[in-house]
């Protein structure tokens, strides 16, 4: 270095000047940056939006129920995590013990962790009214559910800018062309093995009724899936889950993939993942050490709502302990 600073000297008129005020600049930000704490983990979680507890005095307050989440489908990604990949015509298929379950998407792309709110939002709806139908307080719910679009932008705690509005409507396009198959084998009466395949859409179908000058959207009908309907009309308990109101603040998809797991296999206690099987359960494209890195960003940010994550060894590789944040430290 001094080597260096010598050499500057001996270089005269402006140009040497000018290097050396210009190593001099250079030598004070590194002594700036040197100075500057360490940067903290980036955070999982996005600010809230502008009015977000504000209630709109002007909309009914569908927005306000209690978010829910079908059990039966919470511990596997049946959307992409991913903002960018559209993975239009792509498929995503888990094994299980009995059977398998697909995830097929169409022309629009497959549906995305974010599109999903509208289901979580419909699901909130209908086991709202059924609640209420049980308890007498209102008429058996049907299988249409009509919000308007800034019910769903609050209830999904997004901004009302007008690009939202617009972003709904290619949402509800990847909803009903994204289709849901499962395939199960069981024992029949006379003994033999039967295999049985459904499938159906995230949703059944839309109506966006909106002006044709501007965009703006007037109303909307959404169609629930004969499953999703099902699953919480019939039988005294609903098979959902209530979901934390800033699960629609986690910002990355695999933060999302991995709350909605906490919540169904965590519940109040805790429960631990080995990384690799939550690489096959994401269905992301991506390799198991892409994956395992942005895991670990978001155990080193710890930020997600209810649950703490920490990584621990195991014997074929690490593992994710999932913890409600409600655990006293020597519970179970």
């Amino acid at each position: 270095m001094a080597s260096f600073e010598h050499d500057l000297k001996q270089i005269g008129g402006a140009l040497g000047e000018s290097l050396q005020k210009l190593h001099e600049n250079i030598q004070r930000t590194k002594a700036s940056k040197a100075d500057e704490p360490p940067a903290g983990p980036a955070p999982s979680m996005r600010p809230p939006p502008d009015g977000d507890a504000q209630p709109d005095l002007f909309v009914p307050a569908l927005y306000d129920v209690a978010t829910k989440d079908s059990r039966s489908i919470m511990d596997v990604a049946v959307f992409r995590l991913s903002k960018k990949e559209k993975r239009a015509g792509d498929a995503i298929r888990y094994e299980l013990p009995d059977g398998y379950v697909e995830v097929a998407a169409g022309h629009y792309g497959m549906a995305s962790v974010w599109d999903y709110d509208i289901i979580l939002m419909m699901i909130s709806h209908f086991t709202e009214a059924m609640n209420r139908h049980r308890e007498g307080r209102g008429p058996l719910p049907g299988r249409q559910f009509r919000p308007y679009i800034s019910e769903i932008l609050k209830f999904c705690r997004r901004s009302d800018g007008g690009r939202q509005y617009q972003e709904v409507e290619a949402a509800l396009d990847r909803l009903k062309t994204t289709t849901l198959k499962v395939v199960r084998t069981e024992k029949g009466r006379n003994g033999r093995t039967l295999r049985k395949a459904t499938a159906e859409g995230l949703i059944d179908n839309y109506e966006v009724v909106s002006y044709a000058d501007n965009g703006h959207v007037l109303s909307v009908m959404i169609h629930a899936p004969e499953w999703l309907y099902r699953e919480i009309t019939e039988g005294r308990n609903p098979n959902v889950l209530t979901v934390h109101p800033d699960y629609f603040l986690i910002d990355a998809g695999i933060g999302r993939f991995i709350y909605r797991l906490a919540r169904r296999s965590a519940g109040k206690t805790r429960s631990k993942w080995s990384y690799r099987l939550l690489y096959e359960r994401s269905g992301s494209t991506g390799t198991l050490k892409k994956f395992t890195e942005n895991l670990r960003k978001l155990v080193t940010a710890n930020d997600l709502p209810e649950y703490t994550l920490q990584e621990e060894p195991g014997q074929d590789g690490p593992l994710l302990v999932m913890e409600n944040r409600e655990v006293a430290p020597d519970g179970p």
